[in-house]
């Protein structure tokens, strides 16, 4: 039987969006990709720092203990097969067991994420993000310069989610937009029954509630859903969760408020959000990936 990833979480990550490769991609947008590639070689044996998303990998992958293969992690990465050394050097640096990666020396690797099946694309290239979206897969923006996970949760993913746009669809968002807020609320109070479409990471969502199902690993996942919907929007929000047959773990109503006070409490490994003006609230402590809009916020 042909060996398949169709039976695991899979997870395709740019080489930025896991190390720190900020100083040498300085380099590749100011020349020519050689001079980059000269500089990766020359770095060869030194490790890459951690980037932003390094602990929720490192994270994901204890999920593949006693003998059980339940996560894949494969680098999709915009980066040259040279320079691609060094990514897998300095993931064995990091104790990171990546295997299987694809480099396609500048060109969009966007389309490989059919071949892999991925849950979650992340990357610091915003139109690679937003073709994979518009492709169907849960993908976000990293933001390189997020403050890492502090790692106070050794033994548990957290990971949080905006709604409207991210789990969900951006119906009810779309009113907001052209109606206002009272319109909004009356939109969503008069259809708490009817489930809202799904959004671009309701996959990813629905794998990793597959994923903490499996009670044969020690390792634990928390979700929560962090949104500005409030009172009486938020019944509509829970009740498309009970139909898609989901729970998360914890659920914040915020009307409006700063996400970022929150989620310093919540401590997500990652915070997902369409909206750039909460993603830059929620950078400044915790990793956070913009789930880039199709047109203007």
């Amino acid at each position: 039987m042909a060996l398949t990833l169709q039976d695991k979480l899979v997870v395709a990550i740019s080489s930025r969006a896991l190390f720190d490769f900020e100083a040498e991609n300085r380099l590749f947008e100011g020349s020519d990709d050689r001079a980059y590639m000269a500089l990766q070689m020359q770095r060869l044996d030194v490790p890459a720092e951690g980037g932003v998303a390094l602990a929720l990998v490192r994270k994901l992958l204890a999920f593949n203990a006693a003998g059980e293969h339940r996560v894949e992690v494969v680098i999709l990465s915009r980066n040259d097969p040279t320079s691609g050394m060094r990514v897998f050097r300095s993931a064995r640096h990091h104790g990171l067991a990546l295997e299987r990666g694809v480099f396609t020396r500048g060109r969009t690797p966007f389309a490989y994420l059919k071949a892999l099946g991925a849950h979650l694309f992340l990357s610091t290239n915003e139109g690679d993000v937003r073709s994979a979206l518009e492709a169907g897969y849960p993908a976000a923006r990293v933001y390189p310069e997020s403050a890492r996970s502090a790692g106070s949760h050794p033994d548990e993913v957290r990971i949080a989610f905006d709604g409207d746009a991210v789990l969900f669809s951006d119906e009810a968002e779309q009113v907001f937009q052209r109606h206002g807020l009272d319109a909004f609320q009356h939109h969503e109070h008069i259809r708490a029954d009817t489930p809202l479409p799904p959004g671009p990471f309701k996959p990813l969502l629905e794998a990793l509630h597959k994923l903490r199902s499996d009670s044969g690993c020690t390792m634990r996942i928390r979700t929560a859903l962090v949104t500005a919907r409030s009172a009486p929007a938020h019944e509509r929000a829970i009740r498309t969760l009970m139909a898609w047959n989901i729970e998360v773990d914890e659920a914040m109503f915020l009307g409006g408020l700063e996400k970022g006070p929150f989620l310093r409490e919540f401590e997500p490994d990652f915070f997902f959000d369409d909206q750039t003006r909460h993603c830059e609230s929620a950078a400044q402590v915790s990793p956070t990936g913009h789930v880039v809009p199709s047109g203007p916020e």
